[in-house]
């Protein structure tokens, strides 16, 4: 039986039910059959880390079962070989969403739900469930306010989800066309935010810069007054694109207003992000490199420190 959810709809609040959670047992393997689910029993995350190809993944050595609101229990894994790196959440982003944390085992099991690119599902739906990409991402927004997540964190990392859904997911319930229009919508509001983002900021530190455009919201104006303005462009200009995203559209507006809301925080992580990996690179390449380089650095801050104390 195929899994009647549909687009995420935004319906009534979700309860938090943390006994929806529980020990699900261990896999059969050449030792014995295996334990079976315990539901009277709180689940137990045992991980087993493997690193392949410099990539940090980890096996579960017990089961984690989930009853869900709509398709019952779910048990994962299916199989011993699979694996999983946690929270799947670029390193740019583990100040706001954490690898680990009371959505641990919400994302464990989503992590199951989904294919990887190259990796199949590994879920067992005890009702003969077949879950597609979209209905994860609503047990995973479900799940997570099962553990206790804070509402906020669940509905950005169910956006994240989501826009991942958008643009790689497969054994979504979509037509062809209907997916399409999602992408299109998902990247109008990218291309758009980013666009006028540029433009605001050079508005905001008065410089006509290549290709920008005028915003009216911010203008010729006092500073603080154009970065209020600017702010709310970043609140309502998405919330208005999110239109285009139509069933998916509460997707769009978090995902619109976090783009454009984080944006120069995002610029800013990312640029000392590439900054810290040249550096870790030229220091292993070349230690006497970087060591010179380190004390260059050093040197210039104590002379421009004096230069500026003391003028």
């Amino acid at each position: 039986m195929r899994s009647r959810e549909r687009d995420g709809r935004v319906g009534a609040g979700v309860a938090q039910e943390p006994r929806r959670f529980y020990d699900g047992g261990t896999l059969p393997s050449e030792d014995g059959p295996g334990e079976p689910p315990d539901p009277g029993s709180d689940p137990r995350i045992v991980l087993e880390r493997h690193a392949e190809e410099d990539v940090e993944l980890f096996e579960l050595e017990r089961r984690i079962a989930y009853r869900d609101r709509h398709l019952g229990e779910l048990l994962v894994p299916a199989d011993a070989h699979f694996r999983t790196d946690l929270t799947s959440v670029p390193a740019l982003f583990t100040w706001l969403v954490p690898k680990t944390g009371a959505h641990l085992p919400a994302a464990l099991l989503h992590d199951a739900l989904v294919a990887g690119r190259d990796d199949p599902t590994s879920y067992v739906s005890t009702d003969g469930h077949v879950v597609d990409r979209v209905a994860a991402d609503r047990v995973f927004r479900d799940a997570m306010a099962d553990t206790g997540t804070g509402v906020i964190r669940r509905w950005i990392v169910w956006t994240a989800v989501t826009v991942a859904t958008v643009f790689v997911g497969r054994a979504v319930p979509w037509s062809r066309a209907k997916h399409w229009s999602y992408r299109v919508a998902a990247g109008t509001t990218i291309v758009t935010v980013l666009y006028l983002g540029y433009s605001a900021t050079g508005d905001l530190v008065d410089r006509s810069w290549p290709g920008a455009v005028d915003v009216p919201w911010m203008g010729e104006r006092t500073w603080w007054v154009e970065a209020l303005g600017g702010l709310s462009g970043a609140i309502v200009l998405p919330l208005a694109l999110s239109l285009l995203w139509g069933q998916l559209r509460m997707a769009g507006a978090i995902a619109g207003v976090m783009l454009a809301v984080l944006l120069h925080v995002t610029v800013g992580l990312a640029a000392i992000g590439a900054t810290y990996l040249a550096l870790e690179r030229l220091a292993r390449r070349s230690p006497v490199l970087g060591w010179t380089l380190a004390a260059t650095v050093v040197v210039a801050a104590i002379t421009t420190f004096g230069l500026v104390t003391l003028s």
